[in-house]
């Protein structure tokens, strides 16, 4: 008994060390691993978390990565139940509702920043290919953001007149394209070049614009515009 009382009142201090140090310093004063376990304190009350911390981010290779990390994949960490792994998809989901809500409440080309910031959010770290469409209206807001194809490490399905079908049902003026190179390397392929032109001739009869194509990979992002490609 006194050797269980001495394990939880260190798991005491270092926790209440933690705090202070976060309160006194901020986030930034804290190791990514440090942080993520400052977060399973509150979940997880009398496991030492450190070590659990430290196996997600090896496990997924960053915070970015646990996040966005699929649930059953969360848990076969050892040490991560339901309900640590739910908390920690939900904290993903707030961070990309509350971009998405910041993009929706203003013309999204004069708030380019924050839609990369956005596509990042809900791509970067995707162990899959996503592809996903921002319809806009005629002022270029955001309407809806769907998931229109996921697939496998290197592919997903896109289907140019679904896309179509979906502009003319939410009566859209111009789309957004987006997808995910889960290597890392957002360097459009042959396909994706292809399948941009391929979406761009389905929407011109509709006189829907494609105002560019995001490749996500990594931290990094490609635009096809950019490129010369839209």
């Amino acid at each position: 008994m006194a050797a269980l009382d001495k394990s939880n009142a260190h798991l005491a201090g270092h926790r209440e060390r933690l705090r202070d140090r976060f309160v006194r310093a901020g986030a930034e004063s804290l190791a990514d691993h440090e942080l993520l376990e400052l977060w399973l304190f509150g979940v997880i009350k009398r496991q030492d978390t450190k070590l659990l911390a430290r196996n997600l981010l090896v496990r997924f290779g960053g915070i970015n990565e646990v996040l966005h990390a699929p649930l059953h994949d969360l848990m076969q960490v050892d040490g991560v139940g339901q309900v640590a792994a739910i908390h920690l998809k939900s904290i993903h989901a707030l961070h990309v509702r509350g971009t998405q809500t910041e993009i929706s409440t203003r013309p999204i080309l004069g708030s380019w920043s924050s839609v990369l910031a956005y596509l990042k959010l809900n791509l970067a770290g995707a162990k899959r290919e996503e592809f996903r469409v921002l319809f806009l209206d005629k002022k270029h807001r955001l309407i809806v953001d769907e998931k229109m194809g996921e697939g496998t490490v290197d592919h997903a399905p896109v289907y140019p007149r679904e896309i179509a079908r979906r502009a003319l049902e939410l009566a859209a003026s111009s789309v957004i394209l987006s997808h995910n190179h889960p290597s890392g390397d957002p360097t459009p392929s042959g396909a994706d070049i292809a399948m941009t032109r391929e979406i761009i001739s389905a929407l011109n009869p509709l006189r829907v614009t494609v105002i560019d194509h995001i490749i996500v990979g990594g931290q990094n992002t490609q635009s096809l515009k950019a490129l010369g490609v839209i």
